[in-house]
């Protein structure tokens, strides 16, 4: 039996797998949560349908938590607290929010830079629904604002703070693979074994399908019903960032969401981009590296670290791939088997 899954326009399951009597997959998708569409697939045996259908109704009441505290849209989230107080005094803040915050640092290291949650400190002024975008004027005021160096933690008293004003942090980078990755240990820790769960272009699977792996299409950045490489996944997550998901195009530019923190413009040194790994909080961070970088340098980035791989659609059309999945073709990528 074969069938195809159309996720949030950033990719394609083709499931290929022949489904054993007396169980089923169960799914739901809903959207409007994280600013997307949330879906959910897990195998249940007769069984355990009802245990199912409630495991789904807590991942989704997951994810809702996750939006209420970290939405930059919400004024009364954690992370609005946090932009509204961190530049006068320290701002005492969750230990799921402290933790997270970490995580982003720890990337912005790792990307040198390329990836940072102070980009917000420009991001904020660009509308992509009504077509709105700063003046250079207003983006090189701002920009001395966007380093993630002025994002301070003390651990000891949980306690964020901004080392200047102006700065704002946007977690939109990270968090939905975050909540990506909580769904998942929800269903895992309640005894489901094959399982996908998807927030827009951040995904993570559980298993396989009896046999046959999970497989994912990435879409031409141009053309959404054209699909320009296949990859088939085991017991991964995976991420696709491109410059056809939130945008608008003025005078032959196309401004778009992700943001070159050091430039304060929308990056363009690739056109889509997709990352493999063990998680989908370190897909997410790392998706974005090669719109900044630019194909060979992330390249560069994501060769160096062991549980990574990556496809990236370069401005003119080229589809570069990872070491690790050079040069027969993709294989059936398992994080913990990566590069061995």
């Amino acid at each position: 039996m074969s069938t195809r899954y159309r996720l949030a326009s950033l990719l394609t399951l083709a499931v290929l797998a022949a489904a054993p009597a007396h169980a089923a997959w169960l799914s739901r998708g809903v959207d409007g949560i994280m600013g997307t569409r949330i879906y959910v697939e897990l195998w249940a045996e007769d069984k355990d349908k009802a245990r199912g259908e409630e495991a789904i109704d807590a991942v989704m009441d997951e994810m809702r938590h996750i939006d209420e505290s970290m939405s930059v849209y919400k004024p009364t989230s954690e992370v609005s607290k946090v932009n509204a107080l961190a530049a006068t005094q320290p701002v005492k803040i969750s230990a799921e929010l402290f933790a997270l915050l970490t995580t982003a640092l720890e990337y912005s290291r790792i990307t040198e830079g390329a990836f940072d949650i102070t980009y917000a400190s420009v991001g904020y002024m660009y509308d992509f629904r009504a077509r709105q975008r700063p003046t250079e004027q207003q983006i090189q005021a701002a920009l001395p604002a966007v380093n993630y160096k002025h994002v301070l933690l003390d651990a000891g008293t949980s306690t964020v703070r901004f080392s200047q004003p102006g700065v704002r942090i946007d977690l939109g980078g990270i968090a939905k693979g975050y909540a990506v990755d909580c769904g998942v240990e929800i269903l895992r820790a309640r005894g489901f074994t094959h399982v996908l769960v998807n927030a827009g272009g951040d995904s993570r699977v559980l298993g396989d399908r009896f046999g046959k792996p999970w497989i994912i299409g990435i879409r031409h950045p141009d053309h959404p019903d054209e699909i320009v490489t296949r990859v088939p996944l085991t017991d991964a997550a995976f991420s696709t960032s491109g410059d056809y998901e939130r945008y608008f195009d003025e005078d032959g530019v196309r401004y778009h969401h992700i943001i070159d923190p050091h430039t304060g413009h929308s990056a363009s040194k690739v056109r889509s981009a997709t990352v493999i790994a063990s998680t989908a909080t370190r897909t997410d961070g790392l998706s974005k590296t090669a719109f900044v970088l630019g194909p060979d340098e992330a390249m560069r980035i994501y060769n160096a670290l062991d549980d990574v791989d990556a496809i990236l659609v370069a401005p003119d059309g080229r589809i570069l791939y990872s070491k690790g999945l050079e040069p027969a073709g993709p294989p059936v990528h398992s994080p913990s088997e990566s590069r061995k």
